[in-house]
């Protein structure tokens, strides 16, 4: 899984117009070794707290159009304030993280950092944090809107039910019928059923 450590100053290509120097001011404050990772499909970021001489690690997704990025970065930042604050001693995604992360994002917005769709949809989100931003199908919907083509993934509620979808890792399923929110798919090497969500990005199909 190939990262490349950026210096800060090329930063700025990954991020929004405006957000740049206040997300510098976390990553030097808190000595964060940021690392920009290409091509994984199944983790948009991830955090790694500091421990012996080793400093706070994050890893976001390079492919991210900017404003997923950005949203990505200050989930993880959530993350390394809520450990600097109760260490190990409370909920990945608790009440203590959502609370940081809520007021994390607050600085970013209000600012035309983000478009205002997306303002919209961040703004709605805060009123109920989901662990993930991929939990959160509007503002995901919303997001995806800003990718590039050439980055646009084919997503299972594209494809027809009964069609055959392949996942990473090879692994190969038949679209069902749609329960509530999400899709139950049959994975054709066990047979066992799966939930997916519409948004759940495939590799590939075959009807």
């Amino acid at each position: 899984m190939p990262k490349k450590e950026y210096p800060l100053q090329q930063l700025s290509h990954f991020l929004p117009e405006g957000s740049f120097e206040l997300i510098v001011r976390y990553l030097l404050h808190y000595k964060v070794h940021l690392t920009v990772s290409r091509d994984r499909r199944s983790l948009l970021g991830d955090y790694r707290h500091a421990h012996q001489n080793r400093n706070h690690r994050i890893s976001v997704n390079g492919n991210l159009n900017p404003y997923s990025f950005l949203i990505t970065l200050i989930h993880e930042l959530a993350h390394l304030v809520t450990f600097e604050q109760y260490s190990h001693r409370v909920q990945a995604h608790g009440k203590e993280w959502k609370q940081l992360y809520r007021q994390l994002l607050e600085q970013f917005l209000g600012k035309q950092i983000f478009p205002q769709d997306v303002e919209t949809a961040l703004l709605t989100s805060l009123h109920n944090l989901p662990a993930s931003s991929c939990a959160d199908e509007p503002l995901m919907r919303v997001l995806r809107q800003y990718d590039h083509p050439d980055d646009k993934q084919l997503l299972v509620e594209e494809i027809p039910e009964g069609a055959l979808f392949e996942i990473e890792g090879g692994r190969i399923f038949r679209k069902g019928k749609k329960l509530r929110k999400r899709y139950q798919c049959k994975e054709l090497a066990t047979g066992k059923l799966y939930l997916f969500s519409g948004l759940y990005e495939v590799l590939n199909h075959q009807i």
